[in-house]
């Protein structure tokens, strides 16, 4: 029986045999591929050691809390090779102290709340934005008025600043204008009527001509005259004028002139002048204008004017006191500055002895003229 068991384990044994034999190479084989691989890795190992010290040891021995932010000089730093890096780079940010960086006036994180701009030098301008109130100093207005008299001399200083004004702003210039040059509209009659000027000079002395007139279509010339001025600077924007006038119409007569032209604060022209004839009469005119831009080139015009008489002149229908008032308004269009069309009305009073002279010759003694005109000037 025994034997028949034997003789039945035979072939098991046959088979178990070569695959226990197998079995034992395979654990062989991964036992000599983990040996490898732990051989490998020491090896990977002692290469680390070797080329960490150098990066390590400088991060180690580097002391980051007396650096300076400002002041690390990056191109001397080894940081070795990147296989390093990433290893002791590790290590070493632990140590680390960014609490003692000096960050130029900054704090740490623990202190952002109370931080002080004023060491980090924004509030050094607060100092002197002060304004001085009061006069300047005395000893500002001890100097001389012009620096360049101690060492060339008053005398000769004040000749060449003579010369050099004559020179910037005594160039003559003409300048010529049509203030008014319109049609009129009005019951009976139209007419017309040109008023222009101009003068020819520098900044202080300029000579100045003057014409104005009107009438009636069909009719002579009710009046015209002429008139040429010196004109002297006497402020900013105002000049003296003194010269002669000579009316065509009427009697003929000529008048001495003198008078003051310029322009008032809130841009009023005003030209007042008076006349005394070679018969001895008074005469004086007032003369304002202002414009009021209603756009750049659309602009609107009120203008007045008041004659005067210090006596009655019956042939030239004039009465003592206010002679005439006249008022109007004209709406003018700049397609260039120097040329403007304008449409308007203008109403005249004739008062006192001069209504009852204009009464008189069959005249009416208030007027409605309805303008059409152009404004120029080169």
């Amino acid at each position: 029986m025994k034997f028949l068991h034997s003789l039945l384990a035979l072939p098991l044994l046959a088979v178990a045999v070569p695959a226990l034999a197998q079995e034992q190479d395979h654990a062989a084989h991964h036992q000599e591929e983990s040996e490898s691989q732990t051989t490998e890795a020491a090896d990977t190992q002692a290469a680390g050691d070797k080329t960490q010290p150098e990066h390590g040891a400088d991060h180690q021995m580097m002391d980051h809390s007396q650096m300076d932010g400002q002041q690390m000089d990056h191109s001397q730093m080894n940081h070795g090779s990147q296989e390093g890096s990433s290893h002791a780079g590790t290590a070493a940010s632990g140590a680390m102290d960014h609490g003692s960086m000096p960050m130029s006036g900054m704090q740490s994180d623990d202190a952002q709340a109370p931080m002080d701009h004023s060491a980090m030098g924004h509030g050094a301008h607060t100092d002197h934005m002060t304004i001085p109130e009061g006069p300047p100093p005395p000893e500002a207005q001890q100097g001389p008025s012009f620096a360049a008299d101690a060492f060339v001399g008053a005398e000769e200083m004040a000749a060449s600043r003579e010369a050099v004004t004559k020179e910037v702003s005594g160039t003559p210039v003409f300048w010529f204008q049509g203030d008014r040059f319109e049609y009129r509209m009005r019951d009976g009659d139209d007419g017309y009527l040109w008023d222009v000027q101009g003068y020819y000079g520098g900044d202080y002395n300029k000579l100045w001509f003057k014409s104005e007139g009107e009438g009636s279509f069909g009719e002579s010339i009710e009046t015209a005259e002429v008139q040429a001025l010196w004109s002297r600077a006497i402020a900013p924007f105002f000049d003296f004028q003194a010269g002669v006038r000579q009316d065509f119409t009427g009697p003929e007569r000529t008048h001495a002139v003198v008078g003051i032209q310029g322009l008032v604060p809130y841009q009023f022209e005003v030209d007042a002048a008076a006349f005394l004839s070679t018969k001895g009469d008074l005469t004086a005119t007032i003369e304002g204008e202002v414009d009021q831009r209603i756009t750049q080139r659309l602009i609107l015009q009120p203008r007045g004017e008041i004659s005067l008489s210090a006596q009655d002149i019956p042939e030239l229908g004039i009465g003592a006191g206010i002679d005439t008032i006249e008022a109007g308004i004209r709406l003018r269009y700049e397609f260039a500055r120097e040329f403007a069309p304008y449409i308007g009305i203008d109403q005249e009073w004739k008062l006192g002895n001069s209504r009852d002279f204009a009464r008189a010759e069959g005249e009416d003694p208030s007027v409605t003229n309805y303008v059409i005109g152009v404004r120029f000037w080169f």
